[in-house]
């Protein structure tokens, strides 16, 4: 995808910084369907714009099956710049064309914008910058963050905030804004990630971000001024109902394999986070069993309570303690956390069968310490079975087939299947 000849540079002219610091290539993507109006003025637009020192950018004009003069304007200006090329897709669908396009690039960060340009172009240097460094493998643009100028309908504010918060609920994610049109990922999260998204149309935005999240790539947020395309031509109810239906199929089945490696766990913000939950889980149990007593016999009231605040307690912990957003395996969870709970409860049981032999004035002392060691070893225990086995981040290589044609094949021996979390 990449030619020698077609690299955004900066002039030479400007020496005032002299590091000498390796060049980031960068393939920045403008998908188009019968654009003609307005295209020639955002290339041009994007042209003017100034890159950051070090950052070489190719301009890629990908073109959905345009049936207007769209293919004419673009082929005219990758004629014209030698930093803007052409590529001519058949079928129609933005996903397919990003996928397609980043797939075949060789450049070391690939991004996109739409082409009404309704993103400030200025995002562009920072998002390149925090992918360089390493803080980030993804970088997106937000229309959501606070202090952000948006311009827009509030029928699709009120669209574009429920749908985010439908995600967050659903599929588990942290990030704010799903479908603002400027995005950039790493070469290495591009070739990992796009042979698993299946949508080629616009819910492919959310399934790359979803699945970035699940596999462990590190997403920065970019709070950006974005102002609405009145001429825009996207169906707002049509596109939301497939995106409802993008994020069934990703719930019911978009597992996700990974084959970088996943930062090890903080384990001591982990142990915090654990006793956090523990607190809660204890508070949550006495509200409970003063409830149930009311209602039901103690014994009764005593196991409801268990029962409860246990599974309210692998939930807080699955995504508090040990970080886990994907939506999978969550009944798997639930069930290993009730076993895990079972051992711990033998503990104490067996801390209280002990004490119940004590005799003497020291029994009740002797009782407590017993059932205190007992609880301690069991809370102990339980931490480290939720971390090696309830929770465990290792490899499940049989328990999922990629179910997308560029996915399929002999599996990679070093690959996760994370749909274990």
């Amino acid at each position: 995808m990449r030619h020698e000849s077609s690299a955004w540079r900066q002039p030479e002219t400007q020496t005032a910084d002299t590091t000498i610091r390796p060049t980031t290539t960068v393939d920045l993507v403008v998908p188009v369907y019968n654009e003609e109006a307005s295209l020639a003025a955002s290339i041009e637009t994007l042209l003017a714009v100034e890159p950051a020192r070090g950052t070489e950018v190719t301009i890629i004009i990908a073109d959905n099956a345009s049936t207007d003069e769209t293919p004419i304007i673009a082929a005219t200006l990758a004629a014209t710049h030698p930093q803007v090329e052409y590529v001519r897709l058949e079928q129609k669908g933005r996903g397919r064309a990003l996928n397609q396009v980043w797939q075949a690039s060789s450049a070391d960060v690939v991004a996109y914008t739409d082409v009404d340009l309704a993103t400030d172009i200025r995002v562009l240097d920072p998002m390149v910058e925090i992918i360089r460094s390493g803080l980030a493998d993804v970088a997106i643009a937000s229309r959501l963050q606070p202090g952000v100028a948006v311009e827009r309908g509030i029928r699709r504010e009120i669209i574009s905030r429920c749908y985010n918060r439908l995600l967050k609920l659903s599929l588990g994610v942290g990030f704010s804004d799903a479908q603002c049109g400027f995005k950039a990922l790493s070469a290495r999260a591009a070739k990992e990630l796009l042979p698993q998204v299946e949508d080629s149309e616009w819910f492919f935005d959310t399934e790359l971000l979803a699945r970035a999240e699940w596999a462990g790539y590190r997403i920065h947020e970019f709070g950006t001024d974005w102002r609405d395309d009145p001429d825009s031509s996207v169906d707002v109810v049509s596109t939301a109902w497939k995106d409802i239906k993008g994020i069934v199929r990703l719930r019911t089945g978009g597992r996700t394999r990974v084959s970088h490696a996943v930062p090890a766990p903080n384990t001591g913000a982990q142990i915090l986070h654990f006793i956090d939950v523990g607190i809660i889980s204890t508070v949550l149990y006495a509200v409970l069993f003063l409830l149930g007593i009311q209602f039901v016999s103690e014994p009764t009231a005593n196991i409801l309570a268990l029962l409860l605040s246990t599974i309210a307690n692998t939930a807080l912990n699955r995504g508090h303690t040990f970080g886990v957003s994907s939506p999978h395996r969550r009944l798997t969870s639930q069930v290993k956390g009730l076993a895990a709970f079972g051992l711990c409860l033998a503990f104490t049981s067996a801390g209280l069968a002990v004490g119940d032999g004590f005799t003497g004035p020291w029994a009740t002392v002797g009782t407590l310490a017993v059932l205190t060691a007992a609880n301690l070893a069991a809370t102990v225990v339980r931490f480290v079975l939720m971390r090696t086995w309830v929770f465990a981040r290792g490899a499940h290589h049989s328990a999922h087939r990629a179910t997308t044609p560029a996915a399929a094949g002999t599996a990679n021996p070093n690959e996760k299947d994370i749909d274990h979390v």
